[in-house]
């Protein structure tokens, strides 16, 4: 996951963009059952073995619900970022090469990349800024 200087992200929820990759408890239970069903009788699963393979699908089930957690908060975070730049003077950065320039943010829009600022500069209105290209925040206008 990408995660821009000051807090944007990456939509990893996105529908379109996730393939079905996991284990759910219902698949998991499946194996198990049919680990159960075909062991070799001469030489049986212990126990606990199998108390160990169901603590960590708990264990990872719990580790991807945090990491979804975690990636929500992180779109909202860079959200409520862009929202409290509106109507604020920001220096905006593209790279090397390429000289910055000052403006103020005059509309957020949001797609699965994250948010985007529009920055007027004088007369001149550039769109598609992210917040990762923002190096100063100036005051309220």
């Amino acid at each position: 996951m990408s995660v821009d200087a000051i807090g944007t992200s990456l939509n990893p929820t996105d529908p379109a963009t996730t393939t079905q990759n996991t284990v759910n408890q219902s698949d998991f239970i499946k194996l198990f059952l049919a680990q159960l069903q075909f062991q070799d009788p001469l030489q049986p699963v212990d126990n606990q073995e199998f108390l160990a393979q169901l603590a960590q699908f708990s264990n990872l089930q719990q580790t991807q619900q945090t990491s979804q957690n975690t990636q929500g908060l992180l779109v909202m975070n860079s959200s409520a970022q862009a929202l409290a730049l509106l109507n604020r003077n920001v220096e905006v950065q593209f790279g090397a090469g390429v000289p910055s320039f000052t403006g103020s943010v005059i509309a957020v829009t949001f797609d699965s990349s994250g948010p985007m600022l529009s920055v007027q500069h004088g007369t001149e209105v550039k769109t598609n800024i992210r917040l990762s290209q923002v190096s100063i925040v100036g005051v309220t206008l």
